[in-house]
């Protein structure tokens, strides 16, 4: 197995291949692959999926990888670093931190095209169709047209996989469900936002059918969902910033931070303290 590293901000790259390096990788950074043509299997952490034209994959620093290519296949390969993730870190609460946690938080990626939402798969496609004729016609400003390409394509990234996180959500769950999904990521910092009549309100249906509803269509009570989904927050951040326990605690509205301790010990078995010590590098 080979390290592969970056050395700037991102990159993009177009290749077609009939055969794949065969040393398996592990990078140290994060790299999106779209499938632009082909078909193959893709191997991620000794786990496998027969990948076709559309397909587009997440692969993070946590990652060992390789793909087996079946028709000859053109990839297409975005890779950004931690320098280009944490651009923005002196404002926690900035848009770009907040969709880039989306990914920092898929540490454990299963394989599979990460697209869940239908009316993205297009999208991708045309931004990176884009991306390739920038590239390739290189008239003025092209860089930076692809720079605010890549922005897009990692917005569109940072809502499937936000889409991907409960259990039972998959491409046939109902739209509302998403929309409410959404409503709850972004209001995550707002406790009075997350109540459950308020949300029955927001969404014009009855407090009783919301929890029936929710529950049914991702296998997580609403509460459950808000709980896992802090959790998940507070794992980025003990992972990926400096912050402390307290900070952690008072962005996301515990009341302090024996009560962020004693909820991330009952869920996990250990205390944050003991986690940011055990799984950071």
């Amino acid at each position: 197995m080979t390290d592969k590293n970056l050395y700037l901000p991102f990159e993009v790259d177009f290749k077609e291949l009939e055969q794949f390096p065969k040393t398996i990788r592990k990078n140290n950074f994060f790299e999106l692959i779209y499938v632009v043509d082909g078909t193959g299997i893709q191997i991620i952490n000794n786990n496998k999926f027969q990948y076709r034209k559309g397909n587009l994959f997440l692969v993070t620093p946590q990652d060992v990888h390789s793909f087996e290519i079946l028709t000859v296949t053109k990839f297409f390969f975005l890779r950004f670093n931690e320098y280009y993730v944490k651009a923005n870190s002196q404002n926690p609460q900035s848009e770009t931190v907040l969709r880039m946690e989306y990914i920092l938080q898929n540490a454990s990626h299963r394989p599979g095209c990460i697209l869940k939402n239908k009316i993205d798969k297009p999208l991708i496609a045309s931004l990176i169709e884009s991306i390739i004729n920038e590239q390739s016609n290189q008239q003025i400003y092209h860089q930076k047209i692809i720079e605010q390409i890549v922005n897009a394509i990692i917005t569109v990234v940072a809502r499937n996989i936000a889409l991907k996180l409960p259990k039972n959500i998959k491409e046939t769950t109902g739209e509302m469900v998403l929309e409410i999904l959404h409503y709850i990521q972004e209001n995550i910092y707002d406790p009075k936002q997350l109540k459950a009549t308020v949300i029955s309100e927001q969404f014009n249906i009855s407090l009783h059918y919301l929890g029936k509803y929710f529950k049914k269509q991702t296998g997580e009570t609403l509460q459950e969902y808000i709980s896992n989904y802090k959790l998940r927050l507070i794992e980025a951040r003990l992972l990926n910033s400096d912050m402390r326990i307290n900070e952690i605690a008072d962005e996301l509205h515990f009341s302090d931070e024996s009560h962020l301790n004693k909820v991330f010990r009952k869920h996990k078995g250990i205390n944050p303290s003991e986690f940011r010590r055990k799984f950071c590098k």
